[in-house]
C-alpha cells in the first residue's frame, strides 16, 4: 500500500480556509501517528481569484489536479459572485472531468449532537447514502425556447446510461459489504412515475443482486416514502443508493438529522482516479476571519479521505476523536456557541488523534 499522498487543497471562499487549516492539523496528526507521510499542496482557487483575474477553474489546475492521490476542499461561495457561477464552474466541473461518479455521505449521530428526530439516538441514525453523482438531471441536457414570452418552454431530461448504473451500484454494493453493519441495500427512486429510469435502475440492481451479492438484503423505496422513513424510523437504514437529484435532497434531509452542517461532511470518489472530499457547509462568509466556525465537518472529510486512501486504521482514530470531543468537549454545533473557537476544536481532535489510546 502506498504510505506517502499528495493531497491537492483547495480551501476556497470565506471560512473555507479555517477549517481545512484544522483539518490538516488533525491529518498531520494522523500520518504522524500511523507513519505515513502528507505532501499538501495549496490552489488558489474560488471568489476572490474570480474577481481578479475571470477565471474560475483555469484548465492547467485542472490537469494539475489529476496528478494528486486526492482533493480536499474547504468551501465554494463568495458574495460577490453570482450564485452558480462558481458551483458549476469548480464543483462540478471537477466532479464530471474527473469522474467522480460517486457521492458519499456517511449520516451518523456522534456522542453529543443533538436531533431533531424525536427520542433518537446514535444508535438509530448511522448509515450511508450512495448517490450517483455524474449523470441524472445534472448533465444539463435541454434548452430553452421562446424565452421571455409567454409561450416560453423549459426542458431538463434525465439521462442516465446502462454503464452509469451500473458503476454505481456494484460500488454501492461492494460499499454494504465492506461496512459489514446489517448487509442492506436500498434502492431510492420512483418506479411509479418516472418508469424509464428507474426501471432501469431497478432491473440492475436486482440483477445484480441476485447475481453477485446473494448474501446482501435488497429493499426498495420511493422517494418520499425515503424522506418520511428517514425522520420516523433512521435505524432501518443501512446504505441507500439512488440517482443524482434524489441523492441531492434526501442527504441534506440525512444531514440535518445528525446534526446539521457544522457536522456532515462528503466525499466525491472516482474509486480507480481522483476523489475530492468537503464538508457539506458553504463558505459562511459573515463568519470569515472570527474563528469561531466550527471545523468538525471539514475534519471528518479529512477523515473520509484517509478511509478512501487505504488509512482505515488513522480514519478509525480520527471518528473516535471527533466523537470524544462532541460527546465531552462543546456545548452545541453553531458558530460561536461551541464553547470553544475554532482553533481550539482543531487542538483538541488533534490532540486525541496523536494520543497513544
Amino acid at each position: 500500500m502506498k504510505r506517502n499522498y499528495r493531497i491537492a487543497v483547495i480551501p476556497g471562499d470565506g471560512t473555507g480556509p479555517e477549517v481545512v487549516r484544522e483539518g490538516m492539523k488533525v491529518l498531520q496528526a494522523a500520518a504522524t501517528r500511523f507513519k505515513f507521510g502528507l505532501d499538501f499542496h495549496s490552489f488558489d482557487v474560488g471568489g476572490d481569484r474570480y474577481l481578479k483575474t475571470g477565471e474560475i477553474l483555469p484548465d492547467s489546475v485542472l490537469e494539475e489536479l489529476r496528478t494528486y492521490d486526492a482533493i480536499y476542499l474547504g468551501a465554494i461561495g463568495h458574495p460577490g459572485v453570482q450564485p452558480g457561477i462558481l458551483e458549476k464552474g469548480i464543483l462540478l466541473r471537477v466532479r464530471f472531468e474527473l469522474d467522480q461518479y460517486i457521492n458519499l455521505r456517511p449520516v451518523k449521530l456522534f456522542p453529543g449532537v443533538d436531533t431533531p428526530l424525536k427520542d433518537k439516538t446514535a444508535a438509530d441514525i448511522d448509515y450511508v447514502v450512495v448517490r450517483e453523482n455524474s449523470g441524472g438531471l445534472y448533465t444539463g441536457l435541454g434548452g430553452i425556447s421562446r424565452k421571455g414570452t409567454r409561450d416560453e418552454v423549459a426542458v431538463q431530461s434525465m439521462l442516465y446510461s446502462y454503464a452509469q448504473v451500473e458503476r454505481c451500484l456494484r460500488f454501492a454494493f461492494e460499499y454494504t459489504k465492506k461496512r459489514n453493519q446489517r448487509q442492506t441495500l436500498a434502492l431510492c427512486g420512483k418506479t411509479n412515475v418516472l418508469t424509464y429510469v428507474y426501471d432501469l435502475w431497478e432491473r440492475v440492481f436486482n440483477e445484480m443482486g441476485e447475481k453477485d451479492y446473494p448474501g446482501i438484503q435488497r429493499d426498495y423505496y420511493h422517494v418520499d416514502a425515503t424522506c418520511m422513513w428517514m425522520v420516523k424510523n433512521p435505524e432501518w437504514f443501512d446504505v441507500i443508493v439512488t440517482g443524482n437529484m434524489f441523492g441531492d435532497i434526501i442527504t441534506d434531509l440525512g444531514a440535518i438529522t445528525q446534526g446539521g452542517m457544522g457536522i456532515a461532511a462528503g466525499g466525491n470518489i472516482n474509486p480507480e482516479g481522483v476523489s475530492m472530499f468537503e464538508p457539506i457547509g458553504g463558505s459562511a462568509p459573515k463568519y470569515t476571519g472570527k474563528n469561531l466556525i466550527n471545523p468538525l465537518a471539514a475534519i471528518c472529510a479529512g477523515q473520509m479521505m484517509l478511509d478512501i486512501l487505504g488509512e482505515s486504521k488513522a480514519a478509525s482514530v480520527v471518528e473516535n476523536a471527533v466523537m470524544t470531543v462532541t460527546g465531552e468537549k462543546l456545548k452545541n454545533m453553531g458558530a460561536g456557541r461551541m464553547g470553544y473557537s475554532t482553533s481550539e476544536v482543531g487542538d483538541m481532535v488533534a490532540e486525541l488523534t496523536a494520543g497513544s489510546a
